[in-house]
C-alpha cells in the first residue's frame, strides 16, 4: 500500500473550529509518518450528527482505503503506518486499534487487545482504517430496525455481514479526549448545539 491509498474523513461542527479541537485532529494527520495521506473534512452545517457528516465525507473519498477521526480526537503519528501495515500483513478489510484517555479513563479496557465482539458494541471505535468499497456499500446510518446502539456499531456489523476480516491491533495509537463537550456524534449534545 502506498500513502496516497487513503484519505481520512474528519466530520466536525462549527463549535470544534472554534475552541481548536479541529486544529488538533488535523494537525494530527497533518503530523503522519505516512506521508500523501488525503483529508476530508466535513462541517455539520445544519446539526444532523456525526454519522450523517461522516458519511457526506465518506462518499467523496476515491483511494481504496478510508480512516475515520472525530474532530476532538487525535492520531499518533504512527497511527496509520500501524493500521496499514496491519491491514496488509493480516490482509484485513478493517483495522481498528485502541486508545488512550485523555480527560478521563478507559471504561472499556477489557476489550483491549481482544478479538472483535460482534455481541458488544463497545469492543471497537470510530478510529479505524478500512476499504473504501466497504465502507462506502455498508455507510453510516442508524437503522431503527436493529436492536443495537450506535451507528458506528452497526457499521462495523454490516462490515461483518459483508464478509469483512476485521482485525484489532492491539496496540494505542490514538488519543480520545474525554471532556464535558463531548457530543458522541449526536446533534444537540455537548459542544454540538
Amino acid at each position: 500500500m502506498k500513502p496516497e491509498d487513503v484519505t481520512v474523513v474528519v466530520p466536525f461542527h462549527t463549535q470544534r473550529e472554534t475552541n481548536g479541537y479541529l486544529q488538533r485532529a488535523l494537525r494530527s494527520i497533518d503530523q503522519q509518518t505516512l506521508r500523501g495521506v488525503q483529508v476530508i473534512a466535513v462541517r455539520d452545517e445544519e446539526r444532523q450528527g456525526a454519522a450523517v457528516t461522516r458519511q457526506t465525507g465518506l462518499m467523496l473519498v476515491d483511494t481504496p482505503w478510508v480512516a475515520f477521526l472525530d474532530s476532538d480526537d487525535e492520531m499518533d503519528p504512527c497511527h496509520l503506518e500501524r493500521c496499514m501495515g496491519a491491514a496488509e500483513e493480516r490482509g484485513a478489510d478493517y483495522v481498528y486499534p485502541w486508545f488512550r484517555v485523555m480527560g478521563g479513563h478507559d471504561p472499556f479496557p477489557m476489550f483491549f487487545g481482544k478479538p472483535f465482539d460482534p455481541t458488544s458494541p463497545n469492543s471497537t471505535t470510530i478510529t479505524i482504517l478500512v476499504r473504501t468499497e466497504l465502507a462506502q456499500d455498508v455507510g453510516f446510518t442508524q437503522d431503527p430496525n436493529v436492536q443495537v446502539s450506535g451507528e458506528d456499531f452497526q457499521f462495523t456489523l454490516g462490515c461483518v455481514a459483508r464478509g469483512a476480516k476485521i482485525w484489532h491491533h492491539p496496540e494505542r495509537t490514538w488519543t480520545w479526549h474525554h471532556h464535558g463537550s463531548n457530543s458522541s456524534g449526536m446533534p444537540g449534545r455537548g459542544d454540538a448545539h
